[in-house]
């Protein structure tokens, strides 16, 4: 398995990133900030417009294989650095056949997908148990999200399973509002590209994150990040990782927004609206979630099926194993994470 190591994480405009022997220096506006060794990096990930890194340095990470992405205030990539492939060409090949099949695609998708949406449901669960007032509320979703993990797991056509997924998780975010304790922060649906409200800008951006994490675990283990199973390819985007990270949405993301705003880590004035309408975190704010992102990250869970405790940041390099696995025909079946 792969080792989990730590991420270096920029956020004011204006730094620059060099390399400074076996280390990565961190310079604003001329003045030495900080020197991390590259040996204790698994990735850089910049947040900001005027953000940027020497060449020696991009050859530095690209050959030692650290992820180093680039993404704008709000979150979204905008590019990766890397060097040559890597990777067994081999595994690489199987996958486009799997890929290319869309009935052996659909059987991995699906297992995908009810897992994403027992995840929601052991969210909802797990709230309305620590929570009695809300329980008359959740309990219908509940009772609808199960009936939606069987009619994932029969679904005959990718159009089909989106259609099931689409549903879930209009149902599921119908009562995230009334998990939202702080009334100065309200939810009507989830809505992006740009986000208009607090609440989805702190969705899009954790989601960022997640899926960066996930796009970087299946890398690692050879497999094409944009090649995905139920997210069809399309330039630019990372279909396998938006696909792996489906499992992980609630535990890790929704339940990390939650916590952030009931425990009022982040207030109303820490977001900013735009001229175009988005709403976006601040610099400080983006500090604060990037702290409490690696905080959840070290948290322990146990693994179903590998029968152990892990951190939770290893479980997108774990399921991207596995993941390879059944596609190398070591495993017969994809087995994805559910959280209990």
């Amino acid at each position: 398995m792969k080792k989990y190591l730590n991420t270096l994480y920029v956020t004011k405009e204006d730094t620059w990133l060099s390399l400074d022997g076996e280390t990565v220096a961190v310079s604003l506006h001329g003045e030495r900030l900080l020197r991390l060794p590259l040996v204790n990096l698994e990735a850089i990930q910049t947040f900001g417009w005027n953000i940027g890194a020497s060449p020696a340095l991009m050859a530095a990470c690209a050959e030692r294989g650290i992820h180093l992405a680039f993404c704008n205030p709000r979150g979204r990539l905008l590019c990766n650095v890397s060097g040559f492939t890597h990777g067994n060409v081999l595994l690489r090949r199987q996958q486009y056949r799997l890929a290319d099949n869309p009935q052996d695609a659909l059987c991995v998708a699906k297992e995908m997908i009810a897992a994403k949406i027992l995840n929601s449901r052991t969210v909802l669960q797990r709230i309305a148990r620590d929570h009695n007032e809300l329980e008359r509320i959740l309990a219908p979703v509940v009772v609808e999200l199960a009936v939606s993990v069987r009619c994932a797991r029969r679904a005959s056509s990718h159009a089909e399973l989106l259609g099931v997924e689409g549903h879930a998780a209009e149902r599921y975010f119908s009562i995230f509002s009334h998990l939202i304790i702080p009334a100065d922060f309200s939810f009507e649906s989830r809505n992006r590209r740009p986000p208009t409200d607090p609440v989805n800008a702190l969705l899009s951006f954790v989601y960022s994150l997640l899926s960066n994490d996930c796009k970087s675990a299946l890398e690692a283990v050879g497999l094409d990040s944009a090649v995905g199973l139920l997210h069809k390819d399309r330039p630019g985007r990372p279909g396998l990782a938006l696909d792996l990270m489906e499992e992980f949405r609630a535990p890790l993301a929704e339940r990390l927004v939650l916590s952030l705003l009931n425990r009022r880590q982040l207030k109303r004035n820490d977001f900013q609206i735009e001229h175009s309408g988005g709403v976006r975190l601040r610099d400080d704010a983006r500090k604060v979630v990037l702290t409490a992102w690696q905080e959840r990250k070290a948290e322990m869970i146990f693994h179903p099926f590998l029968k152990e405790k892990i951190t939770m940041g290893m479980l997108p390099h774990i399921q991207a194993r596995l993941l390879a696995q059944h596609i190398r025909g070591a495993l017969n079946a994809y087995p994805p994470m559910v959280w209990k």
